[in-house]
């Protein structure tokens, strides 16, 4: 679409315009345009087919040949050599042609109407008979969100894989566990990583939940009355009822929405993209975790041999991969309130102004959540485990966390435990002021050399595995249990993308 001529620096001349509208009308490559870098940069290449206009507007096709299909099945005069050319005429789409008629007509569907109706002389007559636009904008969205969810499934399925395989090779790296940022009672890292599969498989529960409770729209008429198919069939609604049923299946559906007005309802959109926020939270949280650990020196994202960190640090290896994955994450998050508002202020039957938000926000939801898939999976393919490093920084605490075991042992031992408690209080105090003046970390030997609590075995006190619990256990337990169950119920995997970026 042009746009009118300006006055300031930044205007674009007739010619300009001209030759960026054919370029893109042609679907060629231009540096001229601002390209979606979900779509140029992140997103695999099977979701971005998914979301491409090749894919969505041949979909607009098989819906109008699912209508004429059904139609005629269900006696209105529709010949089977209409039907047959409509079939062979579902590719290629001459979207040349379906630019000029939009640019005429000022409507899309109308377009790709008499576009189709073109290649299909024989069947034009009875093309979109008793439909309306949104029977093919519609039903069309619904399925391509039905097979985008699939492979959000199949991505999600392969993180979980992966890092069940992580997690159950760490169970036993003892590691500082963190509160508030804080050191505290030691967990491991496979412990950690299955708090990450843990939220992982509850988006997998409610991305199944989202894609089973799909419906298609069907054929419901103008505002969802059905009134054009009730005059098409003579007043007789078990055909029209039938037609409906019939369209749905055509389409892959098992049913469709019980009512609708002139659209589904747009809080299906906002159930749909609320579970892809939903994966977002999750890979943030994840990747949150991650480049604290990186910052920590305990774990480390996969970094390739020529993989340039900084164009100014050369020694750097920040955890690009986490980080991306945060930032498309929060940006899914912000596209649910877009979904819910336009759910919410839907006016009666339907108003247009969901048009241009459902245009981003679908897209760029399931692209974006698709990118932080890839790379979770990736991350986790590769993940870098550096134990030396994870057991300095447990060292470095880990006479604070064994106090409680020293308390209890000299207690056992015939101590007064108000008196240990004291004496491991002010012992602790006096370490930590060490600490902050540079020097090590020197309670255990502060408590060996205190005659409260001779006779306990410093040693042993410290052994930091006895400290993470049932950490270890409880690792094999989940992935044993809930993940492979898990896994088993959702055996499709979605091919593994490699980063293009």
């Amino acid at each position: 679409m042009s746009r009118p001529e300006g006055t300031g620096s930044h205007s674009f001349d007739q010619q300009t315009l001209t030759r960026n509208h054919v370029q893109t009308t042609d679907s060629k490559t231009t540096r001229d345009v601002w390209e979606n870098p979900l779509a140029t940069r992140y997103a695999s290449a099977e979701m971005t087919s998914l979301w491409s206009d090749r894919h969505r507007y041949r979909l607009w096709r098989q819906a109008w040949l699912a209508l004429a299909e059904a139609e005629a099945e269900l006696g209105l005069p529709i010949s089977a050599e209409q039907i047959a050319e409509l079939r062979a005429h579902l590719e290629p789409i001459d979207f040349v042609k379906a630019a000029a008629y939009e640019k005429q007509m000022r409507h899309d569907v109308f377009a790709h109407l008499h576009t189709y109706g073109d290649a299909c002389p024989k069947a034009r007559p009875i093309l979109h008979l008793g439909a309306t636009s949104a029977f093919v904008t519609d039903n069309t969205d619904l399925m391509m969100m039905r097979d985008s969810l699939d492979l959000i499934a199949a991505r999600l399925a392969v993180v979980i894989e992966a890092l069940a395989a992580k997690a159950l090779e760490t169970r036993g790296i003892v590691c500082l566990g963190l509160t508030h940022l804080q050191p505290a009672q030691p967990t491991t890292i496979g412990k950690r990583i299955c708090l990450w599969i843990h939220d992982l498989l509850l988006d997998l529960e409610e991305i199944t939940l989202r894609r089973d409770r799909l419906r298609a729209r069907g054929a419901k008429g103008t505002t969802g009355t059905q009134a054009s198919f009730l005059e098409l069939f003579n007043g007789d609604h078990a055909k029209v009822r039938a037609l409906d049923e019939l369209v749905s299946q055509k389409l892959g559906f098992s049913a469709s929405y019980a009512v609708t007005g002139q659209t589904y309802t747009r809080k299906i959109d906002a159930q749909v993209v609320g579970a892809l926020a939903g994966v977002g939270e999750t890979t943030h949280k994840a990747g949150n975790d991650l480049r604290l650990s990186a910052a920590s020196g305990e774990l480390e994202e996969p970094f390739e041999q020529d993989q340039v960190g900084s164009s100014a640090m050369p020694y750097k290896r920040n955890p690009m991969r986490s980080e991306r994955m945060c930032g498309l994450a929060r940006f899914v998050m912000g596209l649910s309130a877009t979904a819910g508002q336009t759910a919410a202020v839907q006016w009666f039957e339907r108003t247009l102004d969901d048009s241009a938000p459902r245009r981003l926000v679908l897209p760029q939801a399931f692209l974006a959540t698709d990118a932080q898939l890839v790379l979770f999976a990736n991350i986790a393919g590769g993940l870098v485990v550096l134990p030396g490093a994870i057991r300095r920084n447990l060292e470095n605490q880990l006479p604070f966390l064994a106090s409680e075991r020293i308390l209890m042992a000299a207690s056992k031992a015939g101590g007064d435990r108000q008196t240990l408690h004291e004496a491991l209080r002010r012992h602790s105090h006096a370490a930590t002021a060490g600490i902050r003046e540079g020097r090590s970390n020197d309670l255990a030997d502060r408590l060996a050399a205190d005659p409260l609590f001779a006779g306990i075995d410093m040693a042993q006190a410290m052994e930091p595995q006895g400290l993470a619990g049932r950490a270890a256990a409880q690792v094999e337990e989940f992935i044993a249990g809930p993940v492979k169950s898990m896994l088993a119920a959702h055996p499709r995997r979605a091919v593994l993308s490699a980063l293009r970026v």
